[in-house]
């Protein structure tokens, strides 16, 4: 049989290969302009703005690598080693490497900035190389070989490169054959392997799984069940080919989800376009690029490689005497873990690090205006270096944009006295900073939504397509006694394999400054009344305990034995003697049911609890570790916290894990509606008192008058 020409083949990778191939426009390094369209920005219904990116400065000490900074730490590295020159060395991310934190802090507009530094992961030699590069100098000044488990983040190339080695394979051609399917319909992409053992140690693994695209875009649902294969990355030859047998490949028909193209009917009445209008304009406005400013809230935002999207420097005017008051230094998502139920040779290894293993940020589409993406909304690129160091900008990553939907600050109405006509109420508008990111077969939007209370909110919503298994059966009576015990049937011959969704953020709340706050774990106890004392037999009471180490702070949520969870300022205090603090109040949530002792677990050790504090430190920001693509779980979050360092009185990080099982049924294919889970970091004796007590109300005589069109 002859081998199919590569040319033949409609290759399909994940969804980042699309952003870099379409919707991303790529800068030579030594062109200093961009190459096709400029990129746009748009604010409202405002003209289009167009950035020159390749003019930009950096304005902040937390503003994102320029793309000019980008491409002079490109030139600088290949000055330092030959393999950057000879594409031997991989540049797998590359970022701004922060200044000391009290330097941030102390900063002001107007001052110079700090010494701008690059912090670059490469791979070459099998080591990875974690190298700091100072772009005033022009010079390496640290080259570190990283030694713990793991390896960094794939880069486009690893997935490229590695969905073409099982076609080099005659016995992969051969299984592709005895399936039927077509090399031009063949979709191939590529899970990746875990850690379950040592044969593996001392190589980059990677899995290829192939799907048909015959009939449809919507591939993920159409698998090829039973083919599984091993690649070497470094070597890139296959390792083991797992074939047992042709299982029947679900149909395409009902697969469709483009609008376009569907023949499906709807039996829907049409909802009209709807859009929230600001006559005067936004109310907010960015300065700079990155500096949001609005109501009583500033804050900085930025695009990063690995966590997508970060908030900085989260301040808000206190109601009472204007000052900013800080409240959160830096928060943004540290790890995404998605572990799959099913323990069979093809799938036990299903337990993706989306954030250290691929990056949410170079997965992140642009996004769509009107549908992603209000009206009113303003957007923000994201700059990035590709594997060569050649500087990446992601068009519209994120958004920011007003949203008020009907909801209410506060409101009371008096009945009691019959003379009292008092009907009080204020409408709630909030700012919302948004990304969506397309990791695979799922898409993720991060919501970080601001109040004029104090409160903040973090939503994540998931949708996208499930990871679907092939059966030989298309009906659950068929099933019997053999129901699949990896999920439930959800089409003919496609079961949704049960999985979890946690998200670990990384939160440095910094309560009036970042060198003295605590965790006040704060303990609702039921009491029993003394006999005789009252008609009650029972009641709650609070008492308040200080976490004195990071093993106090190891949480795990109880319905059933209630706390509220406090960081608070021991030396500020209000009027009448309260620590000025936030609390954090979790939304609907779940938690890991693994064994702590299998290797999934391990390595996502940080989902064991819901919520840690650990001191700051600014090497511990990933909860998975550095390098966490194959990793041992050596470097995690659990392993940092059970050191049971002191928490005290200090600049301390709380991490917070949002999760949620997800069980799939018949609603989710072929594409899933959005689900969603959040939390809130909300204010706790920080203002002394209501601080929206004075916000004006709506009035009529304040926005446009619109009438819909008379009906026909």
């Amino acid at each position: 049989m002859a081998e199919p020409s590569f040319s033949r083949l409609s290759l399909l990778f994940f969804s980042f290969l699309l952003i870099f191939a379409t919707y991303s426009w790529v800068l030579g390094p030594d062109s200093g302009f961009l190459f096709g369209t400029r990129v746009r920005k748009t604010l409202g219904s405002n003209p289009k703005v167009h950035v020159d990116h390749s003019s930009e400065k950096p304005h902040h000490p937390l503003d994102p690598l320029t793309v000019r900074e980008i491409s002079r730490v490109r030139t600088i590295l290949s000055g330092h080693d030959p393999g950057f020159g000879s594409g031997s060395a991989t540049i797998h991310s590359m970022a701004l490497d922060e200044p000391e934190k009290t330097r941030v802090v102390q900063w002001k507009k107007g001052n110079k900035l700090p010494s701008r530094r690059a912090a670059v992961v490469a791979y070459w030699g099998g080591q990875t190389h974690e190298i700091t590069v100072d772009l005033d100098s022009g010079r390496v000044v640290s080259d570190v070989v990283n030694r713990t488990s793991g390896y960094p983040i794939l880069t486009l190339n690893d997935v490229f490169a590695a969905s073409q080695v099982p076609l080099k394979s005659l016995e992969f051609n051969r299984s592709i054959e005895a399936r039927g399917v077509k090399f031009s319909d063949l979709a191939c992409i590529t899970p990746f392997a875990g850690w379950f053992g040592h044969e593996e140690e001392g190589r980059r693994v990677i899995r290829v799984q192939c799907y048909t695209l015959q009939g449809t875009t919507n591939y993920f649902m159409r698998p090829l069940e039973g083919l599984y294969v091993t690649v070497d990355l470094d070597k890139l030859e296959v390792i083991k080919i797992v074939d047992k047998g042709p299982i029947p490949i679900p149909k395409s028909s009902g697969t469709e989800y483009r609008f376009g193209v569907q023949n499906k009917p709807v039996h829907m009445d049409r909802i009209n376009p709807i859009s929230m209008e600001q006559p005067d304009g936004p109310s907010f406005r960015v300065e700079d690029g990155h500096l949001v400013k609005w109501a009583n809230w500033v804050f900085h935002v930025k695009a990063d490689q690995r966590a997508g999207m970060i908030i900085s420097q989260a301040t808000v005017r206190d109601s009472e005497t204007g000052e900013p008051r800080s409240v959160m230094y830096k928060g943004f998502p540290s790890e995404l873990f998605v572990p799959y139920m099913d323990p069979e040779e093809g799938w036990y290894y299903k337990g993706y690090m989306d954030a250290g293993e691929l990056g949410l940020g170079p997965t992140a589409m642009p996004l769509v205006p009107l549908n992603d993406c209000p009206r009113n909304a303003y957007y923000i690129d994201g700059v990035f270096a590709s594997s060569d160091g050649t500087p990446i900008v992601q068009p519209n990553m994120i958004c920011l944009f007003e949203r008020y939907a009907g909801d209410i600050s506060w409101r009371h109405s008096e009945i009691l006295f019959t003379n009292a006509d008092i009907r009080e109420s204020r409408p709630k508008v909030t700012l919302v900073a948004r990304m969506a990111t397309s990791v695979g077969n799922y898409d993720y939007i991060f919501d970080w939504e601001f109040q004029t209370d104090g409160l903040i909110r973090v939503t994540v919503a998931a949708s996208g397509m499930l990871m679907v298994k092939g059966t030989p059966y298309d009906n659950v009576d068929d099933l019997g006694d053999m129901e699949d015990d990896s999920g439930p049937l959800i089409s003919e011959n496609v079961i949704g394999v049960v999985h979890d969704h946690f998200i670990t953020f990384h939160l440095d709340m910094d309560i009036d400054g970042p060198m003295n706050n605590s965790l006040f774990k704060v303990h609702l106890e039921k009491q029993r009344v003394p006999t005789g004392k009252s008609p009650r037999k029972s009641y709650l009471k609070i008492k308040k305990y200080i976490a004195k180490t990071e093993k106090d702070a190891q949480i795990k949520l109880s319905l059933y034995d209630p706390y509220e969870f406090h960081i608070v300022n021991p030396n500020r205090k209000s009027r009448i003697g309260n620590l000025a603090g936030y609390r954090i109040i979790p939304g609907g949530n779940a938690a890991s049911l693994l064994d702590h002792d299998d290797p999934p677990q391990i390595r996502g050790a940080f989902t064991n609890n819901q919520i840690w504090v650990t001191p700051y430190n600014r090497s511990e920001q990933y909860a998975g570790g550095v390098l966490i693509y194959q990793s041992q779980g050596d470097d995690t979050l659990q392993v940092w916290s059970d050191r049971d360092r002191s928490i005290e009185n200090k600049d301390i990080v709380l991490w917070y894990t949002l999760g949620f099982h997800h069980v799939p049924c018949q609603e989710d294919y072929p594409v899933m509606p959005t689900v969603a889970a959040s939390f809130e970091l909300k204010p706790a004796n920080f203002f002394e008192s209501n601080p929206i007590l004075g916000a004006a109300p709506f009035f009529e005589k304040d926005l446009p008058v619109c009438r819909p069109l008379a009906s026909s």
